[in-house]
């Protein structure tokens, strides 16, 4: 199929080249607007560059030796760019997906303001970007945010550059984009807390209401965006010439479903497609047509009519805030902020570190996405899993199996977190390392104290039933080994985290295609109350 891919790569590799030419040439390449010399205040060093930060304590400076960092109440700056730390605000620029840096992001941003007494002031910079103040009672402003919406490869792009300080993405960044950073001085970006994930989003396939259609597969999906289904009736869905309908061009949304729903299967976008400039336009112009089919965030439909996704198992997927939150869902997009190997003010960080909070996640509900705090869901409500587990099980699967499991989770419920990994090993992806830290803290700060909590290992179909039990077993305990790490090898007193490993014993998606063994590679994560100790 034909990628923008090698073209987008290119050019972020060429942003990294020039970023690098700026760190190694120093002050022969600085921008005259950017030029400080530092000299430390007792004589001994003396340091000319090209500011390229500013967190109210240290600058950050591109020399001809590299990237340094040096606190200001340590030198005297000359230049036209130096600071005056009695005036300076601290300013946070992300650039990326519009899906972020337009609805999520500034709904946060407010609702921050609001939990803290702060007056948020919106207004829009001469370039285009969203600019946001927030200041105290008495109008002094304390924080601003700037907001560039592009894509995530853009994103990244400004980040390498240091045209941003986060980038914003709806999904995890490959290899090459990370080891980019890695030569840009950015350091891992991949590490525990370069990624902070902030929501997860969901793309969903919508007709109009009486369309006659209730699901699809992704096979299906992919043919008819591809161009290959041009007519309703192919599907039995009465006579009609398809017509798709799509989110701008480059998007980070639409990047996502040429990947997942395009890409997957070697396809490519047929040429053929009307392209909106926001979601409510499409949600419209779908409901409207009774030939349209389209692409829309989870909770953002309108009154188009969603379609679930179903595999050759019979296995369906509905986009609901469960499925979405836990991954079960096939179009599953997380919301992200990569944050790179530097200190932010302490304003900036108190922000980072709401964002995970009670307070925030209502506001992340309110905006449409799936926030991060944990959804508890009984084994009751799990009927249709449990019973979609017994339609599918394989002729390795057998009614013990199934009874073994149930005896297990039997009076435990299901917490949202799911953990996930790189395709054939028991690594963890770079979505499921977030998820990691934050069950740490949880259990740190005490949200688990008189629970057990159980780590439990499925596996997708293929190979053998015991093969497929040690490597469901591997990666919970893989997931076990995660969490002690970041707690200091021990759990506090009060907390049990527990494995298990069930196989392939129950499918939420199908065995027979490669995303259905994808979803199906994970470890739940399940709470019950502990043991009461015999007197």
């Amino acid at each position: 199929m034909t990628s923008r891919r090698p073209a987008l790569l290119k050019s972020l590799m060429t942003c990294a080249a020039l970023w690098a030419a700026l760190c190694v040439a120093g002050p022969a390449h600085a921008q005259p607007d950017t030029e400080v010399v530092l000299t430390a205040r007792d004589g001994a060093l003396r340091v000319e560059g090209s500011l390229l930060g500013f967190d109210g304590t240290f600058l950050r400076v591109a020399t001809e030796h590299g990237e340094v960092t040096l606190p200001l109440a340590k030198v005297n700056c000359e230049g036209a760019a130096c600071p005056d730390p009695a005036s300076f605000v601290p300013m946070l620029r992300l650039s990326g997906t519009a899906r972020l840096g337009e609805t999520v992001l500034p709904a946060l941003v407010e609702g921050y303001a609001r939990a803290h007494e702060l007056v948020p002031e919106r207004r829009e910079g001469p370039d285009g970007r969203a600019l946001y103040t927030l200041a105290g009672t008495d109008g002094a402003p304390l924080l601003r945010f700037a907001f560039r919406l592009t894509s995530s490869e853009d994103g990244f792009a400004d980040l390498l550059a240091n045209e941003a300080d986060i980038a914003m993405t709806e999904r995890p960044l490959d290899e090459d984009e990370l080891a980019m950073a890695r030569d840009a001085g950015l350091g891992r970006l991949d590490a525990p807390g370069r990624l902070q994930l902030v929501a997860l989003d969901a793309l969903v396939p919508v007709v109009a209401p009486g369309r006659g259609i209730e699901a699809l597969s992704l096979p299906q999906l992919s043919r008819l965006f591809a161009g290959e289904i041009a007519d309703w009736s192919e599907l039995g869905a009465g006579a009609g010439p398809v017509r798709l309908h799509l989110g701008p061009a480059g998007s980070g949304q639409m990047q996502g479903f040429e990947a997942m729903v395009l890409g997957r299967f070697d396809r490519a976008l047929a040429e053929e497609v009307t392209r909106h400039a926001d979601e409510a336009a499409l949600a419209a112009a779908v409901a409207a047509d009774p030939d349209a089919i389209g692409m829309l965030p989870f909770g953002r439909v309108g009154n188009a009519q969603p379609l679930a996704l179903t595999g050759p198992c019979g296995l369906r997927s509905t986009a609901r805030p469960e499925t979405v939150t836990t991954g079960d869902y096939p179009l599953t997009l997380p919301l992200a902020l990569y944050l790179p190997m530097r200190r932010f003010a302490p304003a900036v960080d108190a922000f980072l570190e709401w964002i995970p909070t009670a307070e925030a996640q209502l506001v992340l509900r309110r905006a449409g996405v799936a926030g991060l705090a944990p959804l508890p869901i009984p084994i009751a409500r799990q009927g249709d899993r449990i019973a979609g587990a017994v339609i599918a099980a394989g002729d390795d699967t057998d009614l013990r199996d199934l009874q073994r499991m149930l005896r297990v989770l039997k009076g435990r419920e299901r917490l949202s977190p799911t953990f996930r990994f790189e395709t054939g090993s028991a690594a963890l992806d770079a979505v499921s390392r977030s998820h990691v830290v934050q069950l740490a803290q949880a259990i740190r700060d005490g949200s688990h104290a008189g629970q057990v909590l159980l780590l439990a290992g499925f596996s997708d179909g293929l190979g053998g039933p015991d093969a497929n039990h040690d490597l469901a077993l591997e990666r919970a305990e893989a997931v076990r080994a995660a969490v002690l790490s970041l707690l200091g090898g021990r759990l506090p007193e009060g907390n049990l985290l527990e494995v298990a490993a069930f196989g392939e014993a129950l499918p939420v998606g199908c065995d027979d295609t490669e995303p259905g063994r994808e979803i199906n590679r994970r470890v739940e994560l399940w709470a019950g109350p502990a043991p009461v100790p015999p007197r």
